[in-house]
């Protein structure tokens, strides 16, 4: 497909997919798109990590009273998924329970005011050296002794071949729900993997997403260069407190192990694109995934609000 922009085909700087053989590629973007300054809403150190690691974990962003708000406001949406978008809803496989729930931000009055918040859209905002706008957005629920990992991937991969996102201009903000422990399947990362581009082995067949947001079959990396990134970097598995935000670079590799324990794992989970990385032509399927997984066409770019996320006056 022909990458149409500014008049002239855009070259596809990210190829995969289409090898025999995976193969890591430099990555020919910044990780923090703007310079520090002394008004930066995150500190040097903190902006220093998430360029080297590919993350960084924000604590105390939001009072207690604002978490129990965003934990109630998790409990009515999952404890009545019929009252939404019945494409959003994802299961898991095999099961009843809700694994995911899209485009959360616009089906939640709640949500969308969390994405909006300047502590966490002004740092997108900072990170990205641009406006931004809700590239995807979901509510993750893992549930106790039934909660199904996340295999090992970078969202750059997919969003770029499957959605046609163009530059790694974009990053995930998951606001965690409920306590992350190291037992529950928390997020795990490994650290500064996100500096090299791991290409994916195989084509990708139509409307992957079906299958992809269960269990992910394509666009998966092989073991050997997995086995590689974890031997050069290791894996870190950040755990943190209802309320902690982990950020963390579109590109870097991720992934999540079950959940055999009772504890569940939930968190609201955010997705801020540069509105200059807007989406163009998918650059390895005919057809994109819709909307609800990967917003396209005009930007709505979100204008920071600040105050209490209770305080739901929302114009």
């Amino acid at each position: 497909s022909m990458n149409e922009q500014w008049g002239s085909p855009m070259k596809d700087l990210y190829a995969s997919r289409h090898a025999t053989m995976a193969e890591f590629l430099p990555r020919l973007d910044p990780v923090v798109h703007s310079a520090w300054n002394a008004d930066a809403p995150v500190s040097r150190e903190q902006a220093d990590a998430f360029d080297r690691d590919g993350f960084v974990v924000l604590e105390d962003l939001f009072s207690d009273a604002e978490i129990a708000f965003l934990q109630s406001e998790a409990g009515v949406l999952l404890g009545d998924p019929d009252a939404l978008e019945e494409e959003t809803v994802i299961t898991e496989p095999g099961g009843k329970e809700v694994r995911s729930i899209f485009r959360i931000h616009a089906q939640s009055r709640v949500i969308g005011r969390l994405a909006a918040d300047e502590r966490l859209a002004g740092v997108a905002r900072f990170l990205l050296g641009d406006d931004v706008y809700m590239h995807q957005s979901r509510l993750n629920y893992k549930p106790g002794f039934q909660g199904k990992e996340f295999y090992w991937h970078s969202d750059f991969e997919t969003w770029h071949v499957e959605d046609g996102m163009p530059r790694m201009r974009a990053l995930s903000m998951s606001v965690l729900l409920a306590e992350n422990t190291p037992h529950n399947g928390p997020l795990m990362l490994i650290p500064g993997s996100h500096r090299q581009f791991l290409t994916c082995v195989g084509e990708t067949p139509q409307d992957h997403y079906r299958q992809s947001l269960k269990k992910q079959e394509y666009g998966v990396p092989d073991e050997d260069s997995l086995a590689e990134l974890a031997h050069k970097f290791g894996i870190v598995a950040p755990t943190g407190k209802p309320g902690s935000v982990v950020i963390f670079d579109c590109n870097v590799m991720h992934g999540s192990n079950g959940n055999i324990t009772p504890f569940p794992r939930a968190n609201a989970f955010l997705v801020y694109n540069a509105v200059s990385n807007r989406l163009d032509a998918p650059f390895g399927v005919d057809r994109p995934r819709p909307d609800f997984i990967a917003a396209r066409g005009e930007p709505q770019v979100i204008t920071p609000v600040t105050g209490p996320l209770m305080e739901e006056a929302l114009t």
